[in-house]
């Protein structure tokens, strides 16, 4: 089954931006290790493990729960639609939110740093994130079974 270039271009951005949001969250969590307070035990548990279960969650909520699944499915559908890593300007657009993210998820590690306090566990919201991010390109693989799908997405 040969798809639109479009469709391919899409479904390749999907997978980049899980992968690429992913390396993201791994240096950060090598930049963690050498900055933050409380031993490995307490460096692990905010950056591995709290955030290892808001990733599951994030990514089988949305896969399970039926209404979810379409609601996600949906939103997949429509950002295909509306050209979603289909252009130079979404690719950047993309990209730019991922560094916004990665930014400031350093800064949360520099300021608890300087303050020795642990105010909020960025690395558990931008592991969900990471999670929503996979469920996504897991549902453009399921949105290519769909028969009116397939229909807009295959070449002719």
């Amino acid at each position: 089954m040969a798809f639109t270039r479009a469709w391919r271009n899409f479904k390749r951005m999907q997978d980049l931006t899980v992968a690429a949001a992913g390396l993201i969250y791994a240096g950060a969590v090598v930049h963690a290790f050498d900055r933050l307070p409380g031993g490995t035990a307490v460096v692990l548990r905010w950056t591995l493990m709290w955030p290892a279960l808001f990733l599951l969650v994030s990514l089988f909520v949305p896969l399970v729960i039926a209404p979810l699944k379409r609601w996600l499915a949906r939103y997949v559908w429509m950002s295909f639609q509306a050209g979603f890593g289909q252009t130079p300007g979404s690719i950047v657009t993309g990209v730019a939110l991922l560094m916004g993210a990665a930014l400031f998820i350093y800064w949360q590690v520099a300021s608890v740093q300087a303050t020795g306090r642990y105010q909020a566990n960025v690395f558990s919201a931008y592991a969900a994130g990471i999670g929503i991010l996979a469920a996504q390109a897991i549902l453009v693989r399921a949105l290519e079974q769909l028969p009116d799908v397939r229909e807009k997405i295959e070449e002719r």
